[in-house]
């Protein structure tokens, strides 16, 4: 059952090719949780198999995630914060989540971007302050497209040179076994990096959690301007 579902996947993938990175991955930078580390490997799988092109796969991928967090930019930026506050919960917006991206904006400014595409939970969401705040679009455009493209690779390449080395990997249920018993080092270190993401999210929400946003970096409301 499961081989099964790991087949649909990867030939859904497969099918879809570039454009269906680029979506899908515009979707992961938006608010719909679609995690990255289920669409870049399968894509790193096909490019290894000749079916894609490696670059093509991490430029699809790049591209989408900046034209997502170029939605959520825009999208926050024009409707103001009065808006989001109100109907934020209703978008997979929580406003512990919005504060969570404020704070991590208002402590790290334009690096934060940068540094946020490499990290769960922030990556999808930092756009939304990035437009509250009004912070200039080019620069925004520019460390967020860097930051997907580099995450992408990372990504892309990893799933070509473990799952994609075992080219038999949908034709026998247990080539998935034999795929990660081979390269169960970059697995694990990858759970890890992954984890240790994860933990300082956690730890700087934490940490902040007490902490006011200060006024001068975030405005108190942020409306629409003619």
């Amino acid at each position: 059952m499961f081989h099964d579902l790991i087949k649909i996947w990867f030939e859904w993938s497969r099918d879809l090719g570039y454009l269906g990175v680029f979506l899908m991955m515009a979707l992961e930078s938006t608010i719909v949780p679609v995690p990255s580390e289920i669409i870049m490997p399968p894509a790193g799988y096909w490019a290894e198999q000749g079916q894609l092109s490696l670059w093509g796969v991490i430029l699809a991928g790049g591209l989408g995630s900046t034209f997502g967090s170029t939605i959520c930019y825009w999208f926050s930026r024009t409707v103001g914060r009065s808006f989001i506050n109100r109907y934020g919960q209703y978008m997979l917006l929580p406003p512990e989540r919005m504060q969570l991206a404020e704070r991590w904006l208002a402590n790290f400014a334009l690096p934060g971007v940068f540094l946020s595409r490499l990290l769960p939970v922030v990556r999808h969401l930092i756009g939304f302050p990035a437009g509250l705040v009004r912070m200039p679009f080019g620069p925004f455009i520019a460390v967020t497209f860097v930051g997907s493209t580099i995450w992408c690779a990372v990504l892309a390449i990893f799933g070509a040179r473990t799952i994609g080395q075992h080219p038999d990997l949908l034709d026998d249920p247990t080539a998935l076994n034999v795929a990660i018993k081979d390269n169960l080092l970059w697995f694990v270190l990858l759970i890890l990096a992954l984890g240790a993401g994860w933990m300082f999210v956690k730890w700087f929400s934490l940490r902040g959690s007490s902490v006011a946003v200060p006024p001068s970096t975030v405005p108190a409301d942020t409306e629409p301007r003619p």
